[in-house]
């Protein structure tokens, strides 16, 4: 059984430093709330970017809610970013923001009246067009328990203070968002696909920076539709890139066993969990000489 490890069980060289983040000094680019998102780590990311002020290509293969992808859009952090996501209804959202018309999907939500009945609607319709899906999926991810969007996952009924399905539905703060990236989308492609393969793509390319975030151990079946991966697979390939890389994970034996198993460095990294519970992470990269 996986568990969690104590940041003073591992190496000094290991440990981290760094304190828990409060995620509400990081900027909120995304429209997703997203189970597993990285908005804690952007100020490690920030460094991990800066290591280097050569041109250069960010790619993010497990995009999920793109807080690491926006931040260095609208930051400056990277010339060129492509975000690559299997999701069917993630990918929506991301094919019309990106490669679509986003302010049809701003104003959607903007101008929709929330109540059960309007969103079962949307929701239960069987054959939706591209637009419908990403509509759909925004929906579903500020109306369902956690942000969650798999099968298995149900309307909020409380929510804050009472309101239901509206607790976490802010369609001015949505809109806003979405509109925001518009005036940033010459420098993102999105790529809905499957990350081994497209990560192959460019494996030889030394300017690019890769940030690998996959679906965990332990909670990605929870999480996530596609939470099945073959995580050695995945550590294999990333010791072959050519650029630099961060690959982030749950602290297990197993992550730690697959590091040693393809000699990759390491660095533990406290977060504080959406229950406010105090965990340690796993960064794994090239080179920590931008680390501090």
């Amino acid at each position: 059984m996986d568990v969690q490890f104590s940041i003073f069980e591992t190496k000094e060289k290991k440990v981290s430093s760094a304190k828990v983040v409060n995620v509400a000094s990081v900027p909120q680019r995304s429209p997703f709330r997203y189970p597993g998102g990285k908005t804690w780590l952007i100020p490690v990311v920030r460094k991990w970017l800066k290591q280097s002020n050569s041109k250069k290509k960010l790619i993010e293969p497990f995009a999920g809610g793109g807080i690491v992808s926006l931040t260095a859009a609208f930051e400056n952090l990277a010339n060129r970013i492509e975000m690559i996501e299997l999701d069917e209804e993630i990918a929506a959202v991301w094919e019309i923001i990106i490669n679509g018309d986003h302010e049809w999907l701003a104003n959607k939500i903007y101008s929709f009246d929330l109540t059960s009945q309007n969103a079962n609607t949307i929701l239960q319709k069987e054959e939706k067009t591209l637009q419908e899906k990403a509509f759909s999926t925004i929906l579903k991810n500020r109306i369902y328990h956690g942000g969650i969007i798999t099968k298995g996952s149900g309307l909020l009924k409380n929510g804050e203070n009472g309101k239901g399905i509206k607790s976490r539905w802010y369609p001015k703060t949505l809109r806003d968002r979405i509109i925001a990236i518009g005036y940033v989308k010459n420098k993102l492609e999105f790529v809905m696909g499957d990350a081994f393969k497209e990560m192959g793509k460019s494996k030889n390319d030394k300017e690019s920076y890769f940030f690998i975030d996959p679906p965990y151990t332990v909670a990605g079946k929870r999480l996530y539709t596609h939470f099945e991966i073959d995580h050695d697979k995945l550590f294999s390939l990333t010791s072959t890139l050519k650029g630099k890389f961060m690959l982030t994970y749950d602290d297990t034996r197993e992550i730690r066993n697959l590091a040693e198993k393809y000699d990759l460095d390491f660095r533990t990294i406290p977060m504080k969990t959406t229950h406010h519970i105090q965990k340690n992470e796993i960064i794994i990269s090239d080179n920590f000489d931008w680390w501090s």
